[in-house]
């Protein structure tokens, strides 16, 4: 498509005509659109949309961790009780605790991992520092710690 100006009346080759022609500013909205979209897909989410992700996923998170904290806390009353009666027995409190670890690292590896090989930095270093930490304080709620 070759687009000429108009110059009181009289065509020159190969002048583009951007401001009477209506067509061609809309071509040259939607390929700027079309570039714009690139762009922003190349750079990834926004600072703003992984923050949101991240606050969620870590609401999520606390809870978990707190449901694993109170399991295992759970166990270990209950082990108090059966230790009085029954001698030495396996702790429950430790299996449960060494399951809550390998459920809150699993998660950290799998969902922090994820975000960041998807380029979702913030929400991927926030799910494995929480996720793992969790870990580490349901592992030392069955050492006794």
């Amino acid at each position: 498509m070759i687009l000429r100006h108009v110059d009181g009346g009289r065509s020159v080759p190969g002048a583009v005509q951007v401001s009477t022609c209506a067509h061609a500013q809309d071509v040259l909205r939607q390929h700027a659109g079309r570039m714009y979209l690139r762009e922003r897909q190349a750079r990834g989410p926004s600072v703003g949309q992984q923050v949101g992700v991240a606050v969620a996923l870590l609401v999520i998170d606390l809870m978990v961790i707190a449901w694993m904290v109170f399991a295992v806390g759970m166990e270990g009353w209950a082990d108090s009780y059966e230790s009085d009666s029954a001698g030495a027995s396996a702790s429950g409190a430790s299996s449960a605790a060494s399951q809550a670890s390998l459920i809150l690292m699993g998660g950290a590896g799998l969902t922090g991992g994820g975000l960041l090989a998807l380029g979702w930095r913030i929400p991927g270093v926030v799910q494995v520092v929480v996720l793992m930490g969790g870990a580490v304080l349901v592992s030392s709620l069955a050492a006794g710690g």
